[in-house]
Parts: C-alpha cells; sequence; structure tokens
C-alpha cells in the first residue's frame, strides 16, 4: 500500500462507502447486535479520520494549496462538525431505533457531502500542488495518528469552529500576512 497521503484518505473513504453499505444490507434484519457491530467501528473511523486530516492534512493544504485552501478547509471542517454531530446523535440511541437510523442518514448525507467535495476540490489540488515527497511524508504521519488514535475516544470529537481553525493553523505555520485589511486571513503571496 502506498504512503500517499491522498491515497490513504481515499483509502478510508472506500472503508465509508463500504460501511454504510453493509448497513444498508443489515437494514432488513434490524438485528440491534448487528447493526451496532458494523455501526460502531464505522462511526469510530469517522471520527479519527477527521480529527487525522484536521491535523496533517489540512494545515499542509493550506500552505500548499493553489486553489482556494482557506475556502476548501473552512468547508472541510464544517463537513466534519455535520458529520460528529450526526455520530453524535446516533450514539444517543439504540441501534437499530428509528431515532438511531434518523442518526445514521444524517451522518451518511454529511459524509458522502463531504467526500464528494474533499475529491473533486482538497485531494485534487493537494495532488497538483504537493510533490510525492511531501505526500509520502504526511501519508506516515495520517498513519502513525491514527494508530496513536484508533479509537474515537482517544480523539477530540468536539465541533471546531472552521474559521478559527483555519487562523489558528495559518498562525502556527507562519503563513498569516502582516495584515492586509481586506478582509482574508492573508495568506496570498505566502504559500510557496
Amino acid at each position: 500500500m502506498s504512503d500517499d497521503i491522498i491515497e490513504l484518505i481515499l483509502t478510508d473513504h472506500e472503508t465509508f462507502r463500504r460501511g454504510f453499505a453493509d448497513l444498508d444490507e443489515l437494514a432488513v434484519r434490524n438485528d440491534p447486535v448487528e447493526l451496532a457491530k458494523a455501526w460502531n467501528p464505522l462511526a469510530s473511523l469517522l471520527d479519527v479520520h477527521a480529527a487525522a486530516e484536521e491535523e496533517v492534512f489540512y494545515p499542509e493544504l493550506l500552505r500548499k494549496g493553489q486553489e482556494d485552501p482557506v475556502e476548501e478547509t473552512v468547508d472541510a471542517v464544517g463537513d466534519h462538525n455535520d458529520i460528529r454531530d450526526g455520530v453524535r446523535e446516533a450514539n444517543r440511541y439504540p441501534a437499530g431505533s428509528d431515532e438511531w437510523w434518523a442518526g445514521v442518514r444524517t451522518t451518511r448525507e454529511a459524509n458522502d457531502e463531504h467526500l464528494a467535495e474533499e475529491e473533486r476540490d482538497a485531494l485534487a489540488d493537494f495532488r497538483l500542488s504537493a510533490d510525492l515527497e511531501l505526500r509520502e511524508t504526511l501519508g506516515r504521519r495520517f498513519v502513525e495518528f491514527k494508530s496513536e488514535h484508533p479509537t474515537a475516544d482517544q480523539v477530540d470529537t468536539a465541533d471546531k469552529d472552521p474559521q478559527r481553525y483555519v487562523e489558528t493553523v495559518e498562525r502556527e505555520l507562519g503563513l498569516t500576512g502582516s495584515g492586509s485589511g481586506d478582509g482574508t486571513l492573508g495568506i496570498g503571496g505566502l504559500r510557496g
């Protein structure tokens, strides 16, 4: 398997698609035990994946991206919040209940939208703007993060303010400008 972070993210995306398809198959029997066995690892991976992207991928997209990485990142963190909200909602109810299914549906819809946007925008942008060596370095960090935080209870699953996330990351990376005064985050010419 490749260490390329893009490929690793896409592999997780396929795992999500298969996981939701598995829930579709199990819906006929609506066996709470089987549904929980399918849902719990999927829900946990959704949370860990979002945390790993926010820790490893999106900071580098802000640094290297060329196609409005600020907008892509703000949108992605907002999507992650929607996914986390759906997971939390489903987890409040017994597997198989109407309320649980509603939470699963909310999660799936938010995730489907996020995957499509991320694959079309952020990943495509990063593929063009970051060389393979950087993508493999980030891939190793992504795998390391996930192995150090294998379950959702080992990551921060609280919603994040997307704008504040971007501002914090830019500040940490030294990407903020000297105050352009134009309402932007000041990263225009500093990205390399």
